[in-house]
């Protein structure tokens, strides 16, 4: 299983009944590193937006009431039903007797991470976490670009996650890349550390400071301006705060009131007080590997695609298995590299 994020373009209109109701019997697992197929394989529109809401609202249904016998619960979904999730998490809980807290903490933080710590233009609107009654969960979550009316889909897998803050995506993919600011890269770690540190500094002191860096001229480069900071919000943020005094950046993005703008003006703050600059890189990877058969994004590299299949083969014979095996799995590459093209 990994994690990754999808780029897809927006297509009204609704999944009928009757395939909804075949998708519901068919969509009983899922993995996010196959979702995409996964839905292909489910008879859904490959890659459109509705593919990401459509499957796991089938899968939410189609493992209703078997939870106790699949081990595999379903929380969340698309707009009001995304934010009764901590709701549905306790109820689910309560019916395989687990801990509820972890999991809830995940399902806030994977959230508020996609939506406040890495602001790449995509406002989140679906929110599905699944879980097993050992503890295991991955979410699957998509934002839609209102401008461009693409959506961006999030993948986490609980198991790789070490740190919400620290390089939470090991496997971004999409086509389109831009400058965003991206406060969970590794090299936003100073910036967080600095986030973290105004929060545990006297609110009127900050404040002060504040007034001051709204007259200070940014770089061009810095998509952050002085218009980000409301001192009046953050000044009701910071004394709800100052007694507490979060002692990371994590449990900055779980305190209540603080969002994007919020976490704007505290990294911009961060990095003119302490010298610590937030990362714009975005950390979304092309999925093209070879390239396109229409030369999008880019023409297929004949090469490449060669060195790749005989870097499989290879790796197939090294692999402990039998020979029978290994004869079996070549044939379908050799079946595979000789078909005629499509």
């Amino acid at each position: 299983m990994r994690r990754g994020i999808v780029n897809l373009p927006l297509h009204s209109g609704k999944a009928p009944r009757w395939l909804f109701d075949r998708m519901t019997l068919l969509g009983r697992l899922s993995d996010p590193f196959w979702f995409q197929a996964f839905g292909c394989l489910l008879g859904f529109d490959w890659h459109s937006s509705g593919l990401t809401t459509t499957v796991c609202g089938a899968l939410k249904e189609g493992l209703r009431g078997l939870e106790g016998e699949t081990g595999i619960c379903v929380a969340g979904g698309k707009g009001r039903t995304s934010r009764k999730t901590p709701q549905e998490i306790e109820q689910l809980c309560d019916q395989s007797c687990a801990d509820p807290a972890p999991l809830i903490y995940a399902s806030r933080m994977s959230a508020k991470v996609d939506s406040s710590a890495l602001q790449d233009s995509y406002q989140l609107y679906h929110h599905a976490f699944f879980f097993t009654q050992e503890g295991q969960w991955c979410v699957v979550q998509q934002g839609m670009n209102p401008a461009t009316r693409y959506a961006r889909r999030y993948h986490w897998l609980g198991a790789g996650v070490e740190d919400f803050c620290c390089e939470p995506h090991a496997a971004i993919c999409c086509d389109a890349r831009t400058q965003v600011l991206n406060m969970v890269a590794q090299e936003s770690v100073g910036n967080r550390d600095g986030v973290a540190a105004l929060f545990r500094e006297e609110p009127t002191r900050i404040i002060a400071e504040a007034k001051h860096i709204a007259q200070l001229e940014l770089p061009q480069r810095h998509h952050i301006t002085p218009a980000d900071l409301n001192s009046q919000r953050l000044h009701k943020v910071l004394l709800t705060t100052y007694e507490t005094g979060p002692r990371d950046f994590a449990g900055v993005l779980g305190t209540q009131g603080v969002g994007p703008k919020t976490v704007r003006a505290l990294s911009l703050m961060a990095e003119l007080i302490y010298g610590e600059g937030p990362s714009f890189r975005d950390p979304a990877r092309f999925s093209f590997a070879h390239g396109g058969k229409d030369g999008h994004p880019y023409p297929v590299d004949c090469s490449t695609y060669d060195c790749s299949i005989d870097y499989l083969k290879d790796a197939l014979w090294s692999a402990q298995v039998g020979r029978t095996e290994k004869l079996k799995a070549m044939k379908r590459i050799n079946t595979f590299y000789s078909s005629p093209p499509v």
